[in-house]
């Protein structure tokens, strides 16, 4: 992995967290295509980015996380079912995370859903995320479970749950991004523990110099595309996404199939 590698993958973490789409998934087709072995640190740094664009969610959305001691409940709530698939099937996980056929697969059926989710979901009864509640929160919990299946995307499991419980889109892709944050903290601080296990070393110059870079530049490019995103969701909804994760999924399968993608 180099530099302009590093910047690549950022920039592609910090675009699609927030779309429904799979970032880990772009990740896995991106690395693949520029030839990026997948070594531990490659898996670490893959995770790790993720939290820098995650991050944005708190500078954006600042006063809602000082607002009370029920919203922070609500993310423990809804955090819960990942944290206890993370633990059982981590190293199941891991295996996903390698294959660029899986994504593809996942992007297709995942598209498929996303055409017909604001017809299925259209008579939303919450419209703020201070009017979830607990067990609502768990539910959304459960659908985030979906997104360890690498081109599931957890944007939009957690939304199309959210809605799903009858929240608006915007408050679903709100409720998604608040979310996000402990479960990505959390996804962070393991990958680092279970890397420190493993290495006598924790980190090159090179590495450390990757991760910072990294982090930053996903942060930035995620303050831009989060508010584009909640702005383009609120008007024309999910159908675009779906035409696109067909069409890029086919793509992928075609391209795995005729040997110019590999694992």
């Amino acid at each position: 992995m180099n530099l302009i590698q590093t910047i690549i993958l950022a920039i592609i973490e910090g675009i699609t967290e927030f779309l429904p789409v799979s970032s880990t998934g772009h990740m896995v087709i991106a690395s693949a295509f520029m030839g990026i072995g997948k070594n531990d640190f490659v898996k670490l740094f893959e995770v790790c980015i993720q939290l820098g664009a995650i991050l944005s969610v708190v500078v954006l959305y600042l006063k809602r996380f000082f607002r009370s001691i029920d919203f922070y409940l609500k993310l423990v709530v809804g955090v819960i079912p990942a944290v206890i698939v993370g633990v059982l099937f981590k190293k199941r996980i891991d295996v996903l995370l390698e294959s660029p056929l899986v994504v593809a697969v996942m992007l297709v059926l995942g598209g498929i859903i996303l055409l017909f989710v604001d017809e299925w979901f259209n008579k939303p009864a919450i419209d703020k995320e201070k009017e979830i509640d607990y067990p609502t929160a768990f539910k959304v919990g459960i659908f985030q479970c979906l997104a360890v299946i690498p081109g599931v995307s957890r944007s939009a499991a957690t939304i199309v749950g959210g809605m799903s419980q009858k929240l608006s889109r915007k408050a679903a892709a709100e409720f998604s991004f608040f979310l996000a944050v402990p479960t990505m903290f959390g996804a962070t601080v393991k990958e680092l523990w279970d890397y420190h296990k493993h290495h006598a070393q924790m980190f090159d110059g090179d590495q450390l110099k990757y991760l910072l870079i990294g982090n930053v530049i996903a942060f930035v490019v995620a303050m831009l595309a989060i508010k584009t995103f909640i702005t383009y969701l609120e008007k024309k909804g999910f159908k675009v996404f779906g035409f696109y994760r067909i069409l890029a999924g086919l793509v992928l399968i075609a391209l795995y199939y005729t040997g110019h993608l590999t694992a």
